[in-house]
């Protein structure tokens, strides 16, 4: 994961292919992929189509960076967090907060397109499971500080959640329901399930002020 960040570091540093990144980003979480052609983002860029497959082989290639820069951002944000504080509840009521804001700005046709790029859609699912495998420690710390409840199997109650989230990119709930609600209340649920009366208290606290603050921006 390392090297591939690293690279992803060093693409950035070029500037066309910077900007190729951030505009094909943006369209593809705004539109879905289906819907963005390669031409498109050549023009948004400015460049001519030939510049733009200098840089990548083809759609996927270019998915697959944008989904790389995506979750480099994310984890540049979680290093500031943890320099901000050591209580584990607002660590990830941050993060999710952070991933809220995010999926409330991505169309849910990004999540149906990109399956239908194996080598994305397993770098995509691969992440989600490694992100998972460290909010276990993370779980294991707020046992010690209190926040979370000590006769929960957080690897068993981690392994749901990470399928009830598939479960939601495969379902027709969707179609139904804004991505951000489903997604809002599976981790609002989840933890509230495993917090101990004083992790519960801050949670709601944190819940309260998202939605005014969420009511305020009319997300």
């Amino acid at each position: 994961m390392g090297n591939v960040l690293n690279k992803v570091g060093e693409d950035l540093a070029n500037p066309i292919k910077k900007q190729i990144i951030m505009i094909a980003l943006e369209a593809f979480c705004s539109y879905g992929i289906k819907n963005v052609t390669m031409d498109e983002i050549a023009s948004g860029a400015g460049i001519s189509k030939r510049t733009l497959y200098q840089h990548f082989a083809d759609k996927e290639a270019l998915l697959f960076e944008c989904v790389l820069h995506r979750q480099e951002m994310f984890n540049l944000f979680v290093q500031d967090v943890l320099k901000q504080t050591s209580n584990v509840l607002e660590i990830l009521l941050r993060c999710y907060k952070y991933t809220i804001h995010l999926y409330h700005n991505t169309d849910r046709r990004f999540f149906e397109d990109i399956q239908k790029y194996p080598k994305v859609y397993n770098f995509f699912l691969r992440s989600k499971e490694k992100d998972s495998k460290e909010t276990l420690n993370f779980f294991q710390t707020g046992v010690r500080q209190g926040l979370f409840r000590d006769d929960v199997n957080f690897e068993i109650v981690n392994i749901l959640v990470r399928e009830q989230f598939d479960f939601l990119l495969h379902s027709n709930l969707m179609l139904k329901y804004p991505f951000l609600e489903l997604y809002e209340s599976l981790m609002f649920t989840y933890l509230r399930g495993i917090s101990t009366p004083k992790g519960l208290e801050e949670l709601e606290e944190f819940i309260k002020e998202y939605r005014e603050e969420k009511s305020s921006l009319n997300m």
